[in-house]
Formats: structure tokens, C-alpha cells, sequence
């Protein structure tokens, strides 16, 4: 099929202008191309401080950090391959010029232009070629562009390579991005050779040429702990560590840092040209655990030296396997704890250190920041988190009993949500089954008694001050809510009537002048059932509403056990040794003695002598977390803590006291 034909007006139409820009042109006005963005950015990382590490919001220059990190970078490479023991960094006073020096062997003076002022020069193109021992190297730079770059992209650029074997050195500037180039005389030298470069970088391509000073500095600490043994030294501080990346995980938390493993994996493959070759992964995983943080998981990471800002496959792997192994770990408890673990259950407050040496390291873009996918390298991930993720788990029980806590947490938070909302429909809700106080603004002066059964319900109605207490009664004990779901509390009729009654609803905390009755008052008979029953209350409201105890609010009124009927009054005990106390009192004449066995058979004038007592006995609590405790024992799924309570010979403290 032809194409159509286009009817255009005129004989000649303007054509786009073809050209050809130079490597300096095209490195100075696309620098985005080659080293990222050129603007000043926020960038979500940490700073260096004394001892500790402060993970901040920075203004980060990515152009302008690359360009000085390509020339570090290329010591590191000389320290892979064995030729580089210390590495000198100076920044001068106004910041804008750095100079990089290393002890290592340099390199031929012929190629020293070609190297700083050509793309596509360098010594590793051949990505598949081996070392001595058949091992594919491991480098940072890879594409021979970094260094030219900076170069290119400089006001000034000032090398002098001091080449080993040769035993000669030479000194070349480059001025202007390379357009005048200066060099000296090759003449032999003494001492240590190596390379040293001063830069000044451009104002025309950077906008501002100064070096910010910490974020050099945090390089430099960055490199100096990937790569323990090498020496670092900037503006006479000194950096050098043994342990490599666990020592950064210690200081950010030395009490909590903890190192998965450190270990090497080596895989084999056969290149282009039929040879066999092997490869080397160095894989080290810290993790700094600090259960008391809610915070999302942090990530400090490294592929041969680089920073991975942006993370990539090593961070993804290494965070799902980690993920994956603790939860078929705790698939049962998860399943007995009826809850399902997820992601953040596990990784809330925790930072991890990851750092990897591999060769021919893929990456997003030049500045990398994003590692991509390597199958060779996925297979070496997956046998180190098999192999360490054991040990590190039975050396942290602590911490997967506080997963199941957490996702426990979750699970009530959103039940407390849901009940929230579920609770204020039931506050509106009429109670049927509430005898309640008739005074209407004065709220704050009106009492609920909770009352064992409809008969006691019965005495409360008659003796009552009807305009400022109210009762409402239960069928026998009520739910052990220790033992049940939000959902189970919400459902259950009489705990609905109950904080309808009151104004409570789960999920929100009690605020006294917002409640129906400012003193909830637990009236059950005295006997051991009457005993439990008040135990239970005190449970559903100290789960719930804790505050209310710090008020004062929840409180036991204490049936008479006995009345005793004298010739000139009724006199109530509520104990035998009170009986007794009651009976050895002259001038009493006791005509009768009535036994209660329960508030059902109170007389009228008991229920008003109980009633009109204003005050009885408030709970209160001593201290939070034992209070906790010792309702966990009491009414929690772990019967073997009850035994232990019933068979202690000692003396069993209670922080809930009676005042």
C-alpha cells in the first residue's frame, strides 16, 4: 500500500538544523546525562555525627556529589585489585576545591590525557575477563566515562601520577573542561606512588561550585566501612575500621545492632569465547532491631562501595526472604494468636545495613542509585538468608514474640476502631433493663450500681434515691473478657447495656464529665461467686477504661452479711469477726440475728443502710504494668500461670489496693 502523498504550500520548506556537539559541549550542558540531576534536591538519608548516626531530610546536589565521588570511586577499584592501602582527602577552606591522593601503583604517563579527557578510556571494558585466580573483577567504574567527566565539567583539573613500574611521574592541568591542557616533564620520583587529583569544579556547569563539606565527609565514613582495612584520611581525620558494616550498624544502636551474617558466594559461568570464568559475591547483612520504635523500616545499602539510594534488587530480596523465613516461622503461633503477620508487623523500628561486591554490577543509570536484577546474585541472596536467618532467629525470641504482640496490637486497634463506631450507636440506644437516676443535668452526682440478679435489682428500687442512683442488673457472671474478642464484648447484651447506661464506648477513653454516672458501683452478694463476679467487672473495666480507676470511679459496696436486731436499733456486719465485736458490746440486747445469704434476702432497711453510705470501697491501682500482670494471670489463656499462683508458697503482692 503507498504512502499518501502530503499537498504542502511553498517550493521550500526549513528544515531542522543538523549538528555535531563535541564530548566537553555535550558533558557540560546534558551533566543530567552523565552524574543525574544538577539542581539542589531533598534527599532522605542520615548524617555522621560524634558517635552516632542522624537519619535527615539533606539538601543533596546529585551532579555535584558524583563528580567527586567518580574520582574516589576509582581508588576503590585500585583497592579491589590489591594496589591501594590509604586513601588522603582534603577539602580547601572555601570549599570548592578537593584534592584526592592514593598510594597505589597508577598508571602508564601516556595515557594519563587520554584517561581524564576521553569518554570510553579506561582499564575495565572487558567484563567478562578474569584475574589471576579465574575471578571475574569487581569494580566500580565500568563504563569509562566518571572521571573524564569530572574532568570535562572542571574549571580545573590537576593530576599527577606517580606510575610504579615505570618509576617515573608526571604532572598534567586541565583548564577549562579540558580546552588547555598543561603538562609537565616525566622525572623519577621517590616514596609511594599513586595518583593524586586536585579538583575545581565548574560554576558555568554546576551554578555553585562549592563542596558541602558534611556530605563529603559521609562519603568518605561510607567508604572507609565498606571497605575495612583501607585507610581514610580528610582534613586530618582519620577513618579505619575492622569489621566493615557491622561497625555502622553498631553506631547507630550498640545495644540492638546485630549482625545476620557476613560471607562469601562464588558461582560459575563460561563467557563468549568458551572460557570458563568464576564469580565472587561478598555479602554482609546487619539489622538494627529496636522493638520500643514504631517507624517504617530504613535502608542503608552499598554495591561495591556506591550508595544505593534508590535501593534496587539487593534491597527488595534481602527484605522479602527476610519477611518471608520469620513468618512460616511463626505460621503456628500467628494461627493460635488468631492473627495474620504482616509486612510492617515485622519490620516496624528496624534499619538495615547491606553491603555487596560483586562483579559487573547492573544499574539503572550512571549514577547508581538503583541496582537491577542479577540471576547469579539472586541465587547467592537466597543461600545466605537460608543459611544465616536460622541462628539469628533463635538468637532473638524476644523479638518474634514481640511480632506476634504487634500484629496482636493491630488486630485490637482496628476492633477498637470498629467498636468505636459500633459504640456510639449503642450510646443512643435506650436500655430497658436500666433503673436510672432521674436527675438530668447533674450527672456528675449520680451512682449506677451494677447488681447480682433481678432480685437484688428489686431491693435497690425501693431503698434508692431515686434521683441520683440508678441500677442495672446481671444474669449471673459476666464475660471473661480476657478470653474474648472485641467483637464477642460488643456483642454480649449486657456489657452493651452497660456502657450504653454509662456513656462508655471501646475505643474512646472515659471522660468523667461526659459520663451518665461519675461512680460505677459493683453490688454482688458476699460469697465466693459474688467475689468472682466483681473480679470480672473489675477486669472489663480496667481493660478498657483504665482511667477510670485513677478517678476513683469504680468502687464495691459490701452487702451486710448479718443484721442484727437489738431492742433500740438494727445493727449490720459484714464479717463474722464483726458479729463477734457486735455481740461483746454492753448495753445491746440482741433479739434477733438474721443471716443473708445472698442481696436477695436483704431486708428493705439493709438495701438503705447499704445504699445510704455515699462512699465504699474504691480500686485503685498502684502501678499499671503489674496490674496488667496480675489480671493476665488471673483471667488470661495461660492457665499455667494461675497454677503457679495457687501453688506459690510466698506471699502473692497485688497492686490492686483497697482504699
Amino acid at each position: 500500500m503507498a504512502v499518501k502523498e502530503v499537498k504542502r504550500k511553498g517550493k521550500k520548506i526549513k528544515e531542522a538544523e543538523i549538528e555535531a556537539k563535541d564530548q566537553r559541549w555535550h558533558c557540560r550542558n546534558r551533566v543530567t546525562l552523565v552524574f543525574g540531576s544538577n539542581d539542589v534536591e531533598e534527599l532522605d538519608t542520615y548524617i555522621y555525627t560524634k558517635d552516632s548516626l542522624d537519619f535527615k531530610t539533606v539538601q543533596f546536589h546529585q551532579a555535584k556529589s558524583k563528580a567527586i565521588e567518580e574520582i574516589l570511586d576509582n581508588c576503590i577499584d585500585e583497592f579491589y585489585r590489591g594496589h591501594v592501602t590509604e586513601v588522603k582527602t582534603t577539602l580547601s577552606e572555601d570549599g570548592k576545591t578537593v584534592t584526592v591522593q592514593d598510594n597505589g601503583i597508577g598508571f602508564p604517563l601516556t595515557k594519563v590525557q587520554m584517561v581524564y579527557s576521553e569518554f570510553r578510556t579506561g582499564s575495565k571494558f572487558k567484563d567478562m575477563e578474569v584475574d589471576e585466580k579465574g575471578y571475574l573483577h569487581r569494580t566500580l567504574g565500568q563504563n569509562g566515562l566518571g572521571a573524564a567527566a569530572t574532568c570535562l565539567t572542571s574549571d580545573e583539573f590537576k593530576v599527577t601520577v606517580k606510575h610504579y613500574n615505570s618509576k617515573k611521574e608526571q604532572t598534567f592541568t586541565f583548564v577549562d573542561g579540558a580546552l588547555k591542557i598543561k603538562k609537565t616533564r616525566p622525572k623519577p620520583f621517590k616514596g609511594a606512588s599513586g595518583v593524586k587529583i586536585q579538583v575545581t569544579l565548574a560554576k558555568e556547569v554546576y551554578k555553585n561550585n562549592v563542596i558541602d563539606e558534611e556530605l563529603l565527609r559521609k562519603r568518605i565514613i561510607d567508604l572507609a566501612y565498606n571497605n575495612p582495612g583501607l585507610k581514610f584520611l580528610f582534613n586530618g581525620e582519620s577513618y579505619l575500621y575492622k569489621k566493615g558494616l557491622f561497625e555502622l550498624a553498631q553506631r547507630i544502636d550498640a545495644d540492638n545492632a546485630q549482625l545476620i551474617g557476613d560471607d562469601k558466594y562464588t558461582f560459575d559461568g563460561v563467557n563468549a569465547k568458551k572460557k570458563k570464568y568464576k564469580g565472587l559475591y561478598d555479602v554482609s547483612v546487619a539489622v538494627v532491631l529496636n522493638a520500643k520504635s514504631e517507624e517504617r523500616e530504613k535502608f542503608i545499602s552499598f554495591v561495591n562501595s556506591t550508595p544505593t539510594f534508590d535501593g534496587g534488587f539487593h534491597h527488595d530480596r534481602v527484605k522479602r526472604l527476610f519477611i518471608n523465613i520469620i513468618k512460616d516461622k511463626l505460621e503456628r503461633e500467628a494461627k493460635k494468636a488468631k492473627v495474620t503477620l504482616v509486612d510492617n508487623d515485622i519490620l516496624g523500628g528496624m534499619t538495615f545495613v547491606i553491603g555487596v561486591i560483586m562483579p559487573n554490577p547492573r544499574f539503572e543509570s550512571q549514577t547508581k542509585r538503583k541496582l537491577v536484577r542479577d540471576n547469579n546474585f539472586d541465587k547467592a541472596i537466597e543461600q545466605f538468608m537460608t543459611k544465616y536467618m536460622a541462628k539469628f532467629m533463635r538468637n532473638n525470641k524476644d523479638y518474634l514474640e514481640h511480632i506476634i504482640e504487634r500484629a496482636k496490637s493491630r488486630v485490637r486497634f482496628a476492633a477498637l476502631k470498629d467498636a468505636s463506631k459500633k459504640g456510639k450507636k449503642q450510646k443512643k440506644q435506650r436500655v430497658e433493663k436500666l433503673l436510672d437516676a432521674n436527675e438530668r443535668k447533674k450527672r456528675d452526682k449520680c451512682t449506677l450500681f451494677i447488681c447480682e440478679g433481678d432480685s437484688a435489682i428489686g431491693g435497690l428500687r425501693s431503698a434508692r434515691n431515686k434521683l441520683y442512683q440508678g441500677g442495672i442488673a446481671l444474669k449471673g457472671k459476666p464475660m471473661n473478657v480476657s478470653q474474648a474478642t472485641i467483637k464477642d464484648v460488643l456483642n454480649n447484651q449486657e456489657f452493651s447495656d452497660i456502657m450504653a447506661s454509662i456513656g462508655l464506648v471501646i475505643g474512646q477513653p472515659a471522660q468523667m464529665e461526659d459520663l451518665r454516672y461519675s461512680k460505677i458501683v459493683f453490688l454482688a452478694d458476699s460469697d465466693v461467686d459474688g467475689g468472682h463476679i466483681n473480679t470480672l467487672l473489675t477486669n472489663f473495666f480496667f481493660t478498657f477504661w483504665p482511667e477510670l480507676f485513677e478517678q476513683g470511679a469504680i468502687q464495691i459496696a459490701k452487702a451486710p452479711l448479718f443484721e442484727i436486731i437489738t431492742d433500740k436499733e438494727t445493727m449490720y456486719a459484714e464479717s463474722d469477726d464483726e458479729l463477734e465485736s457486735i455481740k461483746k458490746k454492753k448495753g445491746i440486747k440482741i433479739k434477733e440475728i438474721q443471716r443473708n445469704k445472698g442481696l436477695g434476702e436483704m431486708s428493705p432497711q439493709a438495701f438503705k443502710y447499704v445504699l445510704g453510705r455515699g462512699d465504699y470501697t474504691k480500686i485503685a491501682i498502684e502501678e499499671l504494668s503489674d496490674a496488667k500482670g496480675m489480671l493476665e494471670t488471673c483471667f488470661g489463656k495461660d492457665t499455667q500461670l494461675r497454677k503457679n499462683l495457687l501453688i506459690d508458697d510466698n506471699e502473692v503482692k497485688i497492686n490492686l489496693k483497697s482504699i
